[in-house]
């Protein structure tokens, strides 16, 4: 039996030493050369890859370490590439007598890091959700090989089938609107099956490859023609990422590479909630249960929480954004659930993107309505926390002012505009006001307009949005009155833009599509939009404030004797607005330009009669 026993052994030795090497996949897919750190993280999955030997031979290229995980199927390799030039490499994996040789490439760079400038207060980001905007390729609808779905645009929480070869067909109407600058969410593949109930990850925010744009959305080549003929045109692109979370469809889920790659692996049996509460990481007092449930718990139960303080992991996220940045040409990341992450491994990641790109730009979403919290986010923050090298935050108390404002009568004290106006009092918090980026909704909020048609409060939220001290951030089809409300589905307020679906009964996109009020409201925004457009006077000029008086809210601008005031009569009153009250900004002037309008205001009869919820913009 012994004899039997040790015959068998050996027998399976023999044949483990000759069984094939697996190599399925290797991400970054490839890299790039000439980046200022040199040092490059492989992941390598297989079946029992774990324990091979990992040889190079290319000129330039050294292996510094190679980490087994706990997983058999990882392997991590550590390159240096400091001396290398582009090409073609070999891999080679050995276990025992079995060996495999993979070509890896290392790419040339399409321009040096400091030749990709990002977006800032001279752009206006419009937002959009790729499934939502337009269907450019109906034959991507349905991809054999993934999990289970459905395209059903009379459900709003499944796919509707938009896609980048949609985007890229109405480059066009951007340019035309007057913005500069497109802000997706994100493309990367979601291969979630539907959920029983009628849900699926459309949004793009549960990702399951790092590396591949959709199929549903199209291909990496076509994002980034998307992305070229964007430049074309003058449009920058932005891209949304998630470092928090990704989709428990993920292969790490399914194969955990460590034991410590996620936050609350033992889900199944010790499932941890974010509170969704954000303070605690700013909360001086914090518990250590309130901090750990804040940047610990899952998103939800189908968006597992990634370890940032795994070394590991940080580094494979950390190349992946550099990954996009040089393969698709991108102008700027917008960061999803920001806090959410650990802030020491966020700040790593981001002095790293500071480093290769320093003049890039990063916006992350730092949802709390309080400046004193967005504020100490911001790069060279003054409230004496970390370092976040983080130069764009989101104004959360700016969305939730004007939300609010729209409501009320602008009384003498705080309500309506003085919202507004207490809120940017704060901005000395700022290390850089004009780096915050500011917004009246997204397709997490309900829709300005809710299940309305409130014009005239619509009109002075973007004059105020266009004209302070902010990078703006539009909503695809605000400027055609689309709405809706959250109260049933996030899906309500992220409705197929009308003409961008194939039988669709009307197309906003054209002047013929659109119904008499559709193109009031964009003919108004777009007249404000492409006046700002390289509008020195708004991007660098002072911006002066004055208490809402008479119900009556007032922001001027000023640069080298150059004047443009934004008027709002908050009230459902006609005011009368007294000019000497505003001599400072209008002394001298006798005439001025309603730039939304393109009317001529006359200033010599020292006051103005604004009818009830007047927007003037005007221009001297």
């Amino acid at each position: 039996m012994k004899r039997l026993l040790l015959l068998l052994a050996v027998t399976l030795g023999v044949f483990a030493s000759h069984a094939a090497v697996k190599v399925d996949r290797i991400e970054p897919t490839n890299w790039f050369v000439g980046l200022k750190d040199s040092s490059v993280q492989l992941m390598v999955y297989g079946q029992g890859i774990r324990d091979a030997e990992v040889a190079i031979d290319y000129a330039g290229v050294t292996i510094d370490s190679l980490v087994r995980l706990d997983s058999p199927n990882y392997l991590l390799i550590y390159l240096n590439t400091r001396g290398a030039q582009p090409g073609t490499m070999d891999i080679t994996f050995k276990q025992g007598r079995s060996k495999k040789k993979v070509q890896y490439q290392l790419l040339a760079r399409q321009m040096s890091g400091d030749k990709h400038v990002g977006f800032s207060n001279a752009d206006v980001l419009y937002m959009l959700m790729p499934d939502r905007f337009a269907d450019g390729n109906p034959a991507n609808n349905q991809i054999p090989g993934m999990e289970a779905y459905k395209n059903d645009r009379t459900r709003p929480s499944l796919r509707h089938g938009g896609d980048i070869a949609g985007i890229r067909q109405h480059l066009d109407y951007f340019t035309q609107l007057g913005v500069t600058a497109l802000w997706f969410t994100p493309v990367l593949e979601n291969n979630s099956p539907d959920s029983h109930n009628g849900f699926s990850t459309y949004h793009g925010y549960a990702t399951t490859n790092y590396y591949r744009v959709d199929p549903r959305f199209g291909t990496n080549e076509e994002y980034r023609a998307l992305c070229d003929e964007a430049h074309s045109r003058g449009l920058k692109v932005v891209m949304d990422m998630i470092f928090n979370h990704c989709g428990d469809y993920h292969p790490w889920l399914k194969d955990m590479p460590s034991h410590d790659w996620f936050n609350q692996p033992d889900y199944k049996n010790n499932y941890l909630q974010t509170s969704y509460k954000l303070t605690p990481v700013m909360d001086p007092y914090a518990s250590e249960v309130d901090l750990r449930e804040t940047v610990e718990g899952w998103f939800v139960p189908s968006m597992p929480d990634l370890n940032h303080h795994n070394v590991h992991v940080m580094n494979y996220l950390i190349q992946n954004s550099i990954w996009w940045v040089e393969t698709v040409g991108i102008d700027g990341i917008r960061m999803d659930t920001y806090p959410y992450a650990y802030a020491d491994a966020m700040a790593r990641w981001m002095k790293r993107l500071d480093t290769e790109y320093p003049n890039f730009n990063v916006v992350g979403e730092t949802w709390v309505e309080n400046p004193a919290y967005t504020a100490a986010w911001q790069r060279g923050n003054k409230m004496g926390k970390p370092e976040s090298y983080l130069p764009t935050v989101m104004d959360f108390s700016f969305y939730e002012k004007v939300d609010s404002a729209k409501h009320e009568e602008t009384d003498g004290w705080w309500r309506g505009y003085n919202r507004v106006y207490n809120s940017l009092c704060h901005d000395y918090l700022y290390p850089n006001p004009s780096s915050v980026m500011a917004f009246i909704e997204n397709h997490d909020t309900d829709r300005f307009l809710r299940n309305g048609q409130d014009v005239p409060a619509l009109k002075q939220a973007l004059a105020l949005l266009l004209t302070i001290k902010r990078i703006p951030q539009l909503y695809y089809g605000t400027e055609v009155l689309m709405n809706g409300t959250k109260e049933v589905t996030d899906g309500n307020v992220r409705k197929d833009f009308p003409g961008g679906f194939p039988g669709d009964t009307q197309n906003a996109f054209t002047p013929e599509g659109r119904t008499p009020a559709q193109n009031d409201m964009f003919n108004w925004l777009s007249a404000l939009l492409h006046w700002r457009q390289g509008n020195k006077l708004i991007t660098e000029g002072k911006m002066t404030q004055f208490i809402p008086y008479n119900g009556i809210y007032v922001i001027a601008r000023t640069l080298k004797g150059r004047h443009a005031v934004t008027i709002l009569n908050g009230t459902t009153q006609q005011r009368q607005m007294k000019l000497d009250r505003y001599s400072e900004v209008f002394e001298g002037a006798t005439v001025a330009r309603d730039v939304p309008t393109g009317k001529t205001v006359n200033l010599t009869d020292g006051e103005l009669i604004l009818p009830p919820r007047a927007t003037l913009v005007l221009e001297f």
